[in-house]
């Protein structure tokens, strides 16, 4: 709007100065070079008005967006891998997870002295995709009590869908009472496994 009525202004100014420079300028003579200095002027004067209405309005491009979506990768088997960032900030592929078969030793609620020492043993299935090797430990789950639980080393390479006892020293609480302890899987990158294990005694 702004840009109209400047234009507006700037040829009714010309024409002014036209019919002005026409009147006193006799019949026959070019107009002076005055006047066409200002038509000159006039005609700038609104090319500069195009020029700057144009860097007003010209658009900014937007930034590039990242819109790329996180794909689940998968196995040479085909199998998906969830994607789960560790206690680091690092994202890793969790081919991982086990699945409990049995009690070998301290079936539930066995009975137990206080500071008695004792060894829990499961036996586990990898029912992930990736095989079990060095770096691969039980972690104690945060959860009741740890009963200064010292997890046992795996000393085989476990493959996928394959079965392994894994066990952990305990010492019974010295206190009378019904004791729990979970305990994780954990991987080389510090992620443990979605699945727990647990051991559950009477202290008596």
């Amino acid at each position: 709007m702004k840009l109209k009525l400047t234009i507006s202004l700037m040829l009714i100014a010309t024409i002014v100065v036209t019919a002005c420079g026409s009147a006193n300028t006799p019949q026959g003579q070019e107009p002076t070079a005055d006047v066409a200095a200002i038509r000159t002027s006039a005609a700038s004067t609104v090319v500069s008005q195009f020029t700057l209405t144009a860097a007003v309005f010209t658009p900014t491009p937007s930034l590039p967006r990242d819109t790329a979506t996180p794909g689940a990768t998968h196995t040479a088997t085909g199998q998906p891998q969830v994607q789960v960032t560790n206690t680091l900030g690092t994202t890793v592929a969790l081919c991982d997870s086990l699945e409990f078969v049995a009690d070998v030793t301290v079936p539930d609620d066995t009975n137990m002295a206080p500071g008695q020492d004792f060894l829990k043993t499961w036996r586990v299935k990898n029912t992930g995709s990736c095989p079990w090797g060095e770096g691969y430990e039980l972690v104690y789950a945060e959860y009741e009590d740890d009963m200064s639980g010292q997890p046992q080393p795996l000393t085989q390479v476990v493959q996928p869908g394959q079965e392994v006892e894994v066990s952990v020293q305990f010492t019974a609480p010295d206190q009378i009472g019904n004791y729990l302890s979970a305990w994780q899987m954990s991987n080389p990158a510090g992620v443990t496994f979605e699945d727990i294990i647990f051991v559950k005694i009477i202290v008596q």
